[in-house]
């Protein structure tokens, strides 16, 4: 049974997974923001979180809302943004 039963708990859900990605991983995150590789190179890690968050919310709420990808975007590249790298331009 899903127990992020609200999309207020899969979205801190969703956003402590990719944090825990990031404290985990910093200098690969780091390297692969400015190497423009962000996506291939945490692929791994993103697919692994993604089957977690899955697992824990509720059917609903997965079909109608990207909570993870957005938590990938909030919470790691947002956070990334001064980091010298091409892919800002």
């Amino acid at each position: 049974m899903a127990s992020k039963d609200t999309p207020e708990k899969a979205m801190r859900y969703a956003r402590y997974i990719v944090q825990d990605i990031e404290m985990y991983n910093k200098k690969k995150v780091d390297e692969s923001v400015m190497k423009d590789s962000f996506f291939e190179d945490l692929q791994n890690f993103f697919s692994e979180g993604k089957e977690q968050y899955e697992a824990q919310v509720k059917p609903e709420i997965l079909a109608t809302t990207n909570y993870f990808e957005r938590a990938v975007v909030d919470v790691i590249l947002y956070r990334k943004k001064n980091l010298e790298s091409h892919i800002w331009d």
